[in-house]
Order: C-alpha cells, then structure tokens, then sequence
C-alpha cells in the first residue's frame, strides 16, 4: 500500500534543505521506494510532502541518507512526520523546481 509522508519541521531553514538536498542526493540517486516530493517554506516552517511505497522504505532512507545528511548540515529540533494512505495522485508533467 502506497503511502502519503507528511512532514512538518519549522526549525529547518530553505539553505539547509537545498545543501541537504546536494548532500543526499536523492534527484540523482533515487531512494528505493520514493515516488514523489515535494517541498516548501510556509509561514510556520519547511513542509514536505512525498509519497512512498511503504512507511517502511522511508523510514529506511531516514536512518541511511537522511539523518547523517541533517546532522552535518546542523538542522535544529524534531519534525512532525505523518503517514496516511495513499489514495490517488497525478501529475500532468515533470517539471523541476
């Protein structure tokens, strides 16, 4: 059952996800499970959305890319992380922010 992981970090800054981001490089070496991400900056902190083929393939690349990756670019606190079902999805084209 694929999953909808929704995130919520309000300490984590738009530098620290785009050195992140280069640091992990999950665009150029996809996690195993990961089907789509989307992130942004809001009012009340960093928010992701993304969706994976099992809670249990993002929990994997948590502890083996993501969480090495956040200490050395020094994000401060927890994120909120939620999990529902997935029930549909679609997008009408790639783009690249």
């Amino acid at each position: 059952m694929s999953v909808v992981m929704a995130m919520h970090w309000p300490e984590a800054t738009k530098e620290q996800y785009n050195a992140l981001r280069e640091l992990v490089g999950w665009e150029r070496d996809a996690p195993p499970g990961g089907r789509m991400h989307i992130a942004w900056l809001g009012d009340d902190g960093f928010r992701v959305v993304d969706v994976w083929d099992t809670a249990e393939q993002f929990q994997t690349f948590v502890e083996t890319r993501l969480m090495p990756g956040v200490q050395q670019v020094g994000v401060e606190g927890q994120p909120k992380v939620q999990f529902h079902e997935l029930v549909g999805a679609w997008a009408p084209e790639r783009f690249n922010a």
